[in-house]
């Protein structure tokens, strides 16, 4: 991305990873009612044996993040109902229909105060634990260090999760409105984001619609 102040880093070139592992808190946005899908709340779909919700929780927890925070919203009560979440803390969004920003803010708000906070997406089945360590071994003081994916053409393009430090976190909260996540920060801080090539380990493919179940596969 040559022309972005967006920068490629590389896991494990500096020493800056070595303590983020124990003070991340991850957030997993889990709220929405999977509308264009057709098959009710994503967080519910079958996958590996499990849910979405479970699995994609436990990769999180897995790849070195210390606490998850996982924000429902959409049939909240039934989604705890079908699942075990007991491993995670569970926070309900009641105005999820309002967007992502909502939901945002709140997985922010629930972190412990003074640990970086990684978001992840909950219809992105191919999030790994590989991805969330090599973000964290990583990241750096001061900085946003998200997943990239090489799209067709071979250029990478930011996706998640996305690693936000202790220091920039409540501004990137503060910016969270309507279906916009960090989306309004990071435009007004390109210069603040590390972008982690994540290509080899997963498509950073979001499940949308129903062509794209076989992600599940």
């Amino acid at each position: 991305m040559a022309d972005s102040p967006e920068r490629l880093t590389t896991a494990g070139s500096t020493t800056a990873g070595t303590t983020t592992a124990g003070s991340t808190t991850a957030v997993l946005l889990a709220a929405g009612a999977g509308t264009r899908l057709g098959l009710g709340p994503k967080a519910l779909l079958p996958f590996r044996g499990r849910t979405l919700v479970e699995v994609l929780a436990d990769v999180l927890l897995a790849g070195g993040c210390r606490d998850v925070v996982i924000v429902l919203g959409a049939d909240a009560a039934t989604v705890r109902a079908a699942t075990d979440l007991s491993r995670h803390r569970v926070i309900d969004n009641p105005d999820w229909a309002t967007g992502m920003g909502g939901s945002f803010r709140l997985g922010v708000a629930a972190a412990a105060p003074a640990d970086h906070v990684l978001m992840a997406l909950v219809d992105q089945p191919g999030l790994t634990a590989e991805t969330v360590a090599r973000l964290l071994a990583a990241h750096r003081p001061g900085r946003v260090t998200a997943a990239a994916y090489r799209g067709p053409e071979g250029k990478l393009r930011r996706g998640h999760p996305l690693l936000l430090d202790a220091t920039l976190r409540n501004e990137a909260a503060e910016s969270a409105t309507g279906d916009a996540g960090a989306r309004h920060f990071l435009q007004a801080h390109p210069d603040l984001v590390d972008l982690v090539d994540c290509s080899d380990l997963a498509g950073g493919e979001d499940l949308d619609t129903p062509a794209q179940l076989h992600l599940l596969d």
